[in-house]
């Protein structure tokens, strides 16, 4: 399962045109130290290489030209081949592009994409929690009637399945979300479900259940989907959450006022009736913790996104700031207090960086060594040990108050969504794990405005170089473990790996990013004082 998503997702990087940026360890003119060169994308291959995109392009309309003189419809078989290239069909809508127009009083459902299913609902839509159905009321003459399984005549126009969750190709995962049931159904049946509550703006139906808990996935499969969603309706949507937690309320109190203005629903703890002119059920997402601007359906960018999260926070910042400020009126001005104050402005003066720690697999193991090293350097110093309790605007605070992060690969990583543009990021890369590090972080880190840095570890910064021979293939060829499947990619590599850095080797990349840090602050300094 994980070789075939894999080869999907490098087939959707290849696909977009993503560009390879290898970042080499030399000394270089560069304010931040790094020669970047691209490969695959040399001035000597370019010729052969628009030759070919040429040559493919004139193949693939020949064998396009019979549909594009048929009727429109027959353009969505690209869907069919799992082609899902935004950039060839129109982003105007939320929700899928085939459902981007539908009439009044029919579902419209686009299967086609292989990370969610998204149905949508327009006319007089009504909830029954109890069944897990939606029901979607209009004219008794439109269509033909379905037949329940009894035989009888049950006005029934259509009948669509879905679990509204954005890993539908993850069979085990899915397994465990509730599926809703879409019915059309004529108007005179109405009459059998009256309205408790009746809504003016539309709704869309999504589940926080899977790998809700993971902050990667609350992030990816959630928070950003629903971001781009509430974009397109300008904040005026109902968001009913079947698998519904408190817990996952409380984390997001801050972002989620600034994704809808209404109260939000738990839909099987809520037994009223309630009401709605449209019904948007699943959530679009197309790549991993993508920030593309192209979703965002021109309502949106990315750094808009960035500015969200500002607002989000930036109240209950100050509010923390406050009572920092009443707990230090409250202590007596002694003269040791006076000394810790003034020490504690030259400490602020200093660049700041962030390390993310781990508690269980893929922890440093000399991280002490590490925070001492930078402190040599210059730095000031902060480990974070982030708990599922920890309340995210004081984590928001800690890294957006940051020059550098710094963190082993893993769901703690999303934390750099929190750090300001020009920032520096530095991700530890463990073995087996160079494809993942960079897809779901490195190169989203790079869209949000990050200077980024992936340091891959050697062999013998690996814990598993003692437990495996030196010439294994789990150190020697992690691809060739990776493509034997995803059961095996987790035991080996994300469960049992722990990391002992090189500290001379990663020394480079930590002082660089300190003279990147110094000059940018001095840099800001002089433009403000302009």
């Amino acid at each position: 399962m994980f070789k075939k998503m894999v080869q999907y997702q490098r087939y959707q990087q290849w696909k977009k045109g993503d560009e390879v940026v290898v970042c080499l360890d030399e000394k270089s003119q560069y304010p931040f130290g790094l020669v970047c060169e691209n490969i695959g994308h040399s001035k000597r291959s370019r010729p052969k290489l628009l030759f070919l995109l040429l040559l493919s392009l004139v193949s693939f309309s020949f064998i396009l030209a019979p549909y594009f003189f048929t009727s429109a419809p027959t353009f969505s078989l690209l869907y069919s081949f799992g082609f899902e290239d935004e950039r060839l069909i129109s982003t105007s809508a939320v929700y899928a592009s085939v459902c981007s127009s539908v009439s009044n009083g029919s579902i419209c459902c686009d299967r086609s994409s292989i990370r969610s299913d998204i149905c949508v609902m327009k006319g007089d839509v009504r909830t029954n929690s109890a069944s897990s159905t939606i029901t979607l009321y209009r004219d008794n003459d439109y269509g033909s009637q379905v037949f329940g399984a009894s035989g009888e005549n049950d006005d029934i126009f259509q009948h669509e399945k879905i679990k509204p969750y954005t890993r539908k190709w993850e069979k085990s995962v899915m397994d465990t979300i509730d599926e809703l049931d879409l019915v059309l159904k004529g108007e005179n049946n109405a009459i059998h479900q009256k309205c408790d509550v009746q809504h003016d703006v539309p709704a869309v139906f999504f589940s926080t259940g899977g790998y809700t808990g993971n902050l990667y996935h609350e992030f990816n499969d959630g928070i950003l989907p629903l971001y781009i969603t509430s974009q397109h309706f300008n904040k005026k949507v109902v968001f009913v959450i079947l698998e519904y937690h408190d817990w996952w309320i409380s984390k997001y109190e801050n972002i989620l006022p600034h994704l809808t203005e209404y109260p939000i629903i738990d839909f099987s703890g809520d037994n009223r009736t309630h009401c709605f002119p449209e019904a948007i059920v699943g959530l679009k997402i197309h790549d991993e913790l993508t920030i593309d601007p192209s979703l965002m359906g021109g309502n949106g960018t990315i750094r808009d996104f960035r500015d969200m999260l500002d607002r989000a926070y930036l109240p209950r910042i100050r509010g923390l700031i406050q009572e920092e400020e009443q707990d230090r009126l409250a202590l007596s001005p002694s003269t040791k207090t006076k000394i810790e104050m003034t020490e504690e402005k030259q400490e602020l003066k200093k660049p700041k960086v962030v390390i993310i720690a781990r508690n269980d697999s893929r922890a440093i193991l000399n991280e002490d060594s590490l925070v001492k090293m930078a402190q040599d350097i210059g730095f000031q110093v902060e480990v974070l040990r982030p708990q599922r309790t920890t309340e995210l605007a004081r984590i928001y605070r800690t890294l957006n108050s940051s020059d550098v992060m710094i963190g082993v690969h893993g769901a703690a990583m999303t934390h750099f969504l929190f750090m300001r543009p020009e920032s520096v990021f530095i991700q530890i890369v463990p073995l087996g794990t160079d494809w993942a590090a960079d897809t779901y972080y490195g190169q989203p880190a790079v869209k949000l405005g990050l200077k980024y840095i992936g340091y891959k570890i050697l062999p013998q910064e690996s814990s598993l170089y003692n437990e495996y021979e030196k010439t294994d293939p789990v150190l020697t060829d992690p691809d060739s473990v990776n493509n034997r499947g995803w059961e095996f990619t987790k035991k080996i590599y994300l469960d049992r790996q722990n990391v002992r850095l090189n500290l001379r080797r990663f020394h480079k990349r930590l002082l660089r990013a300190y003279y990147y840090s110094v000059a940018k602050k001095n840099g800001r300094h002089h433009y403000q004082n302009q």
